[in-house]
């Protein structure tokens, strides 16, 4: 499965557990807790009210009425309580809506037309809190039913015309009222799942040491955060800009690399300013800054970049799309946000990808160490055989070097031993591999090359190492010691690594006992 679909399915997946479960549990109680308080307290007053109207001689009518605000009161604080622990809160909504519009619905009954306006308000803060916990739907049916049946109620009596105004004028606050809070619901619950999308990528993103994990990550933020056409991620190497993240309206882009100079990024850059233009479509007021088309043939409208900048990372955080003012200055803070957290992020593997390296090389010379070197080789071993290609060792090692260290110095001695490495460097293949054995011996792993091809590669070497210069501190010149090699082949001498090195080693020795300066291979 491709990074595409891994970011897609997981967005989709946010989307429905923010459909099914709308705010946490603790966000809900904190949201309902002020209107469920006023409920009572417009419940009771309404309660009290009716009971001023009501003749002193009806006492059942009274108890029915005091019964009535205990129960409804007790109903408000199970509905307080028991949401928060209720698994589908959807459903829990409706029942709500359907129990408080016939609640309220009969208490029309019973309200005297003086103090009908206090049905409104309790319908008002009813949808109120319906509305900060649920969908529209449940709203909207509490609003529009606990409404009909008053106005039903009424059409019995008759009021004048004024009122029917009123009471369609209460009933429009109402919607009013689910509408403004549908609104703040919906950017609360937008900021909640940026929050929690920065929440989860810096927790994920700090522990990550690989920057192809990075990037990843990074994408799926993008895809679960912003609603964007496209998006990349640039990194300066030196005049230009790699794109190391690029996708444009449902394709990535690979490998991708141009001139910013004249750029919206390089501006960015440049200027390490946040850079927001919400219609291109309007003249750009920046300097020596062109527009120019990568990705899909398609125009720009929207476009807008952050500045990525850490103790090794210096690059660009973009987002665009195809409508103009797609964007707002909340979605730059989201950018900026997780601009600050990438550059840390990919600062981190830099060091990493630094220690990693410093582990797998001799300190003096840059080369593999013994350790790595092995581990190498196998590598490239198991490579070989499976391409059935042949892969030569050479082992290399300075003759009387601890002589020459005596005579000279150590460090002329440290001179000669990265001076080899050098010129060693000069003669091999990137594929190939070179590694310190030991004080002054060295190995050099060349796969894919037969044993003629290999004698050729140290006779290089050698006739190179004979010409290098060297001068003492006082500018005397130093005669450069001569080497000795050995030469073995897999699988052709040995079919096992270690085998492989032993046997380069004895024929390294057996070119000593012949007298130094000379190369010992299977052809002799």
């Amino acid at each position: 499965m491709n990074i595409f679909k891994q970011t897609r399915q997981h967005k989709k997946k946010m989307q429905n557990r923010n459909k099914r479960q709308g705010f946490k549990p603790q966000e809900n109680m904190i949201s309902i807790l002020p209107s469920i308080l006023a409920g009572i307290f417009v419940l009771f007053a309404t309660i009290t009210s009716i009971l001023i109207y009501t003749p002193p001689q009806n006492n059942l009518y009274r108890i029915i009425i005091i019964l009535y605000a205990v129960l409804g009161s007790l109903y408000l604080a199970f509905y307080y309580f028991v949401f928060s622990a209720s698994p589908n809160k959807q459903r829990f909504s409706w029942f709500n809506a359907i129990v408080l519009g016939v609640v309220i619905g009969v208490l029309t009954i019973f309200i005297p037309e003086e103090i009908d306006y206090m049905m409104y308000l309790l319908i008002i803060i009813s949808a109120m809190s319906t509305s900060l916990i649920s969908t529209r739907g449940p709203a909207y049916f509490l609003v529009l039913g606990t409404s009909a049946i008053h106005i039903l109620t009424h059409l019995s009596r008759a009021i004048p015309n004024h009122q029917w105004i009123l009471h369609i004028g209460f009933t429009i606050a109402s919607i009013m009222v689910v509408e403004s809070v549908q609104q703040l619901r919906k950017v609360g619950m937008e900021q909640i799942n940026r929050l929690e999308i920065i929440n989860e990528l810096s927790k994920h993103i700090v522990s990550t040491i690989e920057t192809k994990q990075v990037f990843s990550l990074l994408n799926a933020a993008f895809q679960n955060a912003l609603e964007a056409d496209a998006y990349y991620i640039g990194i300066v190497d030196e005049d230009d800009l790699r794109l190391e993240l690029f996708y444009d309206d449902g394709e990535f882009y690979e490998n991708i690399k141009l001139n910013r100079k004249g750029t919206l990024s390089n501006w960015v850059i440049k200027n390490q300013k946040e850079l927001f233009l919400p219609d291109l479509r309007q003249d750009l007021k920046l300097d020596d800054v062109e527009l120019i088309l990568i990705g899909k043939k398609k125009t720009t409208l929207s476009w807008m970049g952050v500045p990525m900048r850490g103790s090794h990372v210096d690059g660009v955080m973009a987002i665009s799309s195809y409508r103009p003012n797609a964007f707002d200055r909340s979605d730059m803070e989201l950018l900026s946000a997780i601009a600050q957290r990438a550059a840390l992020a990919l600062d981190n593997t830099y060091h990493h990808a630094i220690v990693e390296q410093e582990s797998k090389l001799d300190s003096l010379t840059r080369v593999y160490n013994h350790g790595y070197f092995i581990k190498k080789l196998n590598e490239q071993t198991e490579t070989c055989h499976a391409l059935n290609q042949p892969l030569s060792l050479i082992m290399l090692d300075i003759d009387h070097f601890k002589q020459y260290n005596d005579t000279f110095g150590h460090l002329i001695g440290d001179e000669i031993l990265t001076s080899l490495c050098d010129i060693i460097r000069k003669h091999i293949k990137q594929t190939d591999a070179v590694g310190r054995w030991g004080g002054e011996e060295f190995t050099i792993a060349l796969p894919n090359s037969n044993l003629a091809q290999a004698r050729q590669v140290a006779e290089r070497i050698r006739a190179s190492m004979a010409l290098l210069k060297v001068r003492s501190d006082s500018q005397i010149a130093i005669s450069v010691p001569t080497m000795s090699m050995g030469i073995a082949v897999y699988p052709e001498d040995a079919d096992q690594v270690m085998k492989l090195i032993d046997l380069a080693d004895k024929r390294l020795y057996v070119a000593k006992e012949r007298g130094r300066d000379q190369i010992e291979s299977a052809l002799q």
